[in-house]
């Protein structure tokens, strides 16, 4: 079945971990989660793909965990911090499985995050970028402050915890 589309699908490199994936990557999350155990990783590093059998992965998940593509299994429902699991057995950091997703060396990652990270031009979405090149539109709500005694919102005085009709300075 084929997985529907998502307002934020549109994020360049991005694979939200939502509800859809969450389904389609149970068992690739269950495997990646087994390796917690030191038993486990013994077996799965004795024979990679015979360990796999244990689980009903698709052939598209098999193929991502045997040949380490991390960015494919978080497309294939995979969560970051299951999938780490995987880099950990293998004598990974975080750090290192976060620079092989980014095309990147260990080294150069680790001076882009200390720089501030990845800057959003060209990594924002379509629907991002239409949004910020948009004048901002006037807000529907609530009549300004001033019509409203001061309130500004459109529930009454005693949900917002102050008696009707008293301010706050």
């Amino acid at each position: 079945m084929a997985r529907t589309q998502q307002v934020y699908d549109d994020i360049p490199g991005t694979f939200v971990f939502d509800a859809e994936r969450a389904k389609e990557g149970y068992h690739l999350n269950m495997f990646c989660m087994s390796l917690m155990k030191d038993e486990n990783r013994k077996a799965f590093k004795a024979d990679e793909a015979k360990y796999l059998d244990r689980f009903p992965l698709t052939q598209a998940q098999r193929d991502a965990i045997l040949n380490r593509q991390y960015n494919r299994m978080l497309e294939l429902g995979g969560n970051i911090y299951f999938t780490a699991k995987l880099g950990a057995t293998d004598g990974h950091s975080f750090q290192h499985i976060a620079a092989i997703m980014t095309g990147s060396t260990q080294e150069d990652y680790a001076k882009m995050m200390l720089a501030g990270g990845r800057s959003v031009e060209g990594n924002r979405s379509r629907s991002g970028r239409d949004a910020a090149h948009k004048p901002a539109a006037r807000r529907a709500g609530p009549k300004s402050a001033a019509k409203t005694g001061g309130q500004s919102s459109s529930r009454p005085a005693a949900k917002l915890g102050k008696k009707a009709g008293s301010k706050r300075g």
